[in-house]
């Protein structure tokens, strides 16, 4: 602040302090690799007057240690020393196998190029650079040994299936890995059958893989041809099933045939495939089951259905019946579902002497259809039904109308039924009734 006098008119002599904050009073601030930015108080001429208010910001590559605003204060100080240091990157991790080489250390825009030892390849960046982030430009770079081990398989195997077997025992010795780096290899792994293993008949395909420490993979693959002998396939005959050993046309197998319910078979029971490849005996058929209704008694006649059919006899004092006739309309129409079932339906209708038995298109003599009712205690004058299994024994009886699904699903609860729908699932028998 300066000094000037003041003379009032009495004479008085006054020295007073004028406003002189416009007055240098700070020293200039400087910051090595920093720029400043002062602001003087209102009126205020000088940049470094009492109050004035300073920004630090420091260049790129620096950064500020202090105060990022500096106030010019009473006792001619700055409020705080501040200083731009320059920035340093971390230090960089040392790659296994390899080293690396920094101009100007870890310090701002230094460069630092990694190297690796012979035999092994720099996986990364070579060169980094030192950031205004305090970051590398890049990540740590590593050395590796990129290649892979080797290993060597045995060349392709083909065998031929031993009689009546569709396998074959194939053996071989396991490889072994060469790495061509520090030699340290990983267990041999194998993907597919082992050596000694018996081998289905096809294209087997056989891997193995070793790793060396480095994680490179060698592989190498083979493959182990299996061939069976074979006749060629059989089928079995319509109406009918084949049960068949081993795979069912290789040599030794032996395929067995058997007819549904109400057919007979034909033909050999059973052909075996010989060493010449050809199947021996004569080619099995079905044929319709023949009944007889020409027999004696009753007891003959159930005989011939014995094991073979299912019976649903329907009888009836007269053809005019009314439950007779729906019951016959019903069973007309689920006939597929009939003859899945093996279910022969036999009608006795009327009264003796001019009661008639019919089995499909065939008529038996009233005697013998009078004789299946009473041996089956069927009432004569009222409309009545019995279901007859294959062993000759009365399931169920009717006096009323039965749907074709109620007896289909009491059917299926017998146990020859639950066999015969395993046979029928495996040949594709199916029925929509």
């Amino acid at each position: 602040m300066a000094l000037r006098e003041y003379l009032p008119k009495t004479g008085e002599k006054f020295i007073i302090i004028s406003d002189i904050l416009d007055t240098p009073w700070c020293s200039p601030i400087k910051v090595k690799y920093g720029d400043v930015y002062c602001r003087a108080p209102p009126g205020g001429y000088y940049k470094t007057a009492l109050g004035t208010r300073c920004d630090i910001r420091c260049r790129k590559g620096y950064e500020l240690q202090g105060s990022s605003q500096l106030i010019c204060q009473s006792n001619k100080r700055w409020s705080d020393k501040v200083i731009c240091k320059q920035k340093r990157c971390p230090t960089l991790a040392m790659p296994a196998n390899g080293g690396f080489k920094c101009v100007d250390g870890a310090y701002f825009n230094s460069r630092c190029e990694y190297y690796c030892s012979p035999g092994y390849t720099l996986k990364g960046e070579r060169t980094v650079t030192c950031m205004d982030t305090k970051t590398w430009s890049g990540p740590p770079a590593s050395c590796v040994d990129m290649e892979p081990p080797r290993i060597k398989c045995p060349s392709v195997k083909e065998r031929i299936a031993e009689p009546n077997k569709l396998t074959v025992r194939v053996s071989w010795e396991t490889p072994e890995g060469r790495d061509t780096a520090d030699g340290i290899l990983t267990d041999v792994i194998l993907k597919g059958l082992p050596p000694g293993s018996n081998f289905p008949e096809g294209d087997h395909k056989i891997e193995y893989t070793v790793h060396d420490r480095a994680e490179n993979k060698g592989t190498c693959k083979f493959r182990v041809k299996v061939r069976v002998r074979r006749c060629g396939k059989l089928n079995a005959p319509d109406n009918g099933y084949m049960k068949c050993s081993s795979d069912g046309d290789n040599y030794g197998a032996t395929c067995e045939f058997s007819c549904i319910g109400g057919y007979e078979l034909q033909g050999s029971p059973a052909r075996v495939c010989q060493s010449n490849l050809a199947w021996s005996g004569t080619e099995p058929s079905c044929a319709a089951m023949n009944v007889n209704v020409g027999v004696r008694t009753a007891a003959a006649l159930l005989d011939q259905f014995y094991e073979k059919r299912r019976l649903l006899i329907v009888s009836t004092p007269t053809a005019r019946n009314l439950l007779y006739r729906l019951q016959l309309g019903m069973l007309q129409q689920a006939q597929c579902g009939l003859d899945l079932r093996h279910v022969t339906v036999v009608e006795l209708v009327g009264v003796f002497p001019t009661l008639i038995g019919r089995i499909r298109a065939k008529i038996m003599p009233p005697a013998l259809a009078l004789q299946l009712r009473l041996l089956l205690r069927i009432p004569l004058y009222s409309f009545s039904m019995v279901l007859v299994d294959k062993h000759g024994t009365d399931k169920e009886r009717y006096v009323s109308l039965v749907t074709p699904m109620a007896l289909f699903n009491l059917i299926d609860t017998f146990p020859l039924r639950k066999e015969e729908m395993i046979l029928q699932a495996e040949m594709g028998q199916t029925c929509n009734t």
